[in-house]
């Protein structure tokens, strides 16, 4: 008798126990299974967007109700629509996402890291010196007909700096070159000496800028047109019936950019 007593004690104890702790249990259970009420009752205590958001993340269990009228419901009540997004897949959002919190702030330094580097490109990109670009020369050596030869070189020196706006691209004195195309001196009969010359280019630093010695060009991909002295020089009294064609040191010379010229960036 004594014994079935005592199981009825123990059995009524357990069911006691039970029932006092039910109650804290349930509410344990409910903390890790976030439901729209937990995420409204945050909201209505103010709490911020990161902090929902983070919340949502870290729970091990959610019950979300998202259909529309839920989701009416959710913006009628003020919920932002980062934790929303949040709501709807929890696991894919984070908490520097919730828009207007610390999260969004640190994102926007590296946006704003990446501009200066396309700001800086800006003054970098090349100029562009037109083709037919006025280019002021003067002969570095004395010059004849009687003894050039074909396929000489000649020496030229930039007269005036080469500028695009206030860009310097050649200063006066770099080395210009040119080549003997033609080359016959004084003969029997009264004939006078011929003399031509192909422009070759001016140094613009360790670049070349092709040059030519017409205005215009003389037909579609041709690069540094024949300069006929003979024609250029003779209005000066540099050539005379029977004598040979003689050029000094300094005579002054007028070319012209053959092709654009993609100025390089100083250095």
């Amino acid at each position: 008798m004594n014994r079935a007593i005592a199981k009825v004690v123990v059995v009524l104890c357990a069911i006691l126990t039970v029932a006092g702790l039910a109650p804290g249990y349930g509410q344990e259970l409910s903390k890790h299974k976030l439901t729209n009420q937990d995420v409204l009752d945050m909201v209505s205590l103010g709490l911020g967007d990161d902090v929902i958001v983070e919340k949502i993340r870290s729970a091990p269990e959610t019950a979300f109700a998202t259909d529309l009228e839920s989701l009416k419901a959710l913006k009628a009540a003020h919920v932002s629509d980062p934790v929303i997004r949040a709501m709807i897949n929890p696991k894919a959002s984070a908490p520097n996402n919730a828009s207007g919190q610390p999260g969004a702030q640190s994102a926007q330094p590296q946006s704003q890291a990446t501009q200066p580097p396309a700001q800086a490109g800006e003054p970098a990109a090349k100029l562009v010196l037109k083709e037919g670009t006025d280019v002021k020369l003067k002969f570095a050596q004395d010059l004849s007909s009687k003894t050039a030869n074909d396929d000489d070189p000649v020496n030229l020196v930039l007269a005036e700096d080469l500028k695009l706006g206030d860009v310097t691209v050649a200063k006066v004195g770099a080395k210009a070159l040119g080549t003997i195309t033609h080359a016959k001196k004084a003969g029997m009969m009264g004939k006078g000496g011929e003399l031509n010359m192909r422009l070759e280019y001016v140094l613009a630093g360790d670049s070349r800028v092709r040059l030519r010695g017409t205005k215009g060009k003389e037909g579609e991909g041709k690069v540094g047109t024949a300069v006929a002295l003979t024609v250029l020089f003779g209005p000066i009294g540099l050539i005379k019936h029977g004598k040979n064609v003689e050029i000094k040191e300094g005579t002054p010379l007028s070319a012209y950019v053959d092709q654009d010229f993609a100025v390089p960036a100083a250095k």
